[in-house]
């Protein structure tokens, strides 16, 4: 019986000390994930590219005007419509940390009583947003304003942006996932039919 070879990764992470000047940014990231993921570890080959990412990043992450359980949900609503299954699982670990059960209910936020009308209307604005072609109207961006302030709004935009950029990455380079999200995705949104696919550790 012929076995299946597993193909290799289609650019391969690098060591997390390959690039010395990167120690810094591979240790913050390691302080807030528990681990660096594999996406950097691809990225180092371009050691800007890094440290852009890495200051966007906290940029967006910084002095939030809106709830990080609400972040973590339309980082992960808006990676489910983009259809990447790297950033489903790391998103998946974010929430579940914070409140599982809204995390278990999030496909069904429209109807589910775990969730407000504010968060209803963020998470369509979330989907929309994700999709390809962008989804959002004018009607969506006034509903959204009935329970944001400007601030709100742009922080929610931010995170969708980022994860937009993520989505991108990890979908096109079908990086590995590493141990723990795999755990939490499968735990979470196994049930649900998600699988690492293409993300699967080789």
């Amino acid at each position: 019986m012929e076995q299946k070879v597993k193909p290799s990764p289609r650019l391969a992470p690098l060591p997390a000390d390959h690039i010395p000047e990167l120690g810094a940014i591979f240790e913050a990231t390691k302080q807030r994930m528990g681990f660096v993921p594999n996406s950097m570890l691809i990225m180092q080959r371009k050691p800007r590219l890094v440290k852009a990412f890495a200051e966007l990043g906290d940029a967006v992450r910084s002095d939030l005007k809106i709830d990080r359980m609400l972040m973590s949900l339309i980082s992960h609503v808006a990676s489910r419509a983009a259809g990447c299954l790297y950033c489903m699982a790391h998103t998946a670990e974010g929430a579940a940390k914070a409140k599982p059960e809204k995390l278990e209910a999030v496909w069904e936020y429209r109807t589910s009583p775990l969730f407000t009308e504010a968060e209803r209307v963020a998470l369509d604005f979330a989907v929309a947003a994700a999709s390809v072609p962008n989804g959002v109207t004018d009607d969506m961006f006034a509903e959204l304003r009935k329970y944001y302030t400007e601030e709100q709004v742009l922080d929610i935009v931010a995170v969708i942006s980022l994860f937009g950029w993520l989505n991108r990455w990890n979908d096109t380079m079908g990086t590995p996932l590493e141990d723990e999200p795999i755990e939490y995705g499968e735990r979470y949104l196994g049930p649900h039919g998600w699988t690492p696919g293409k993300h699967a550790p080789r």
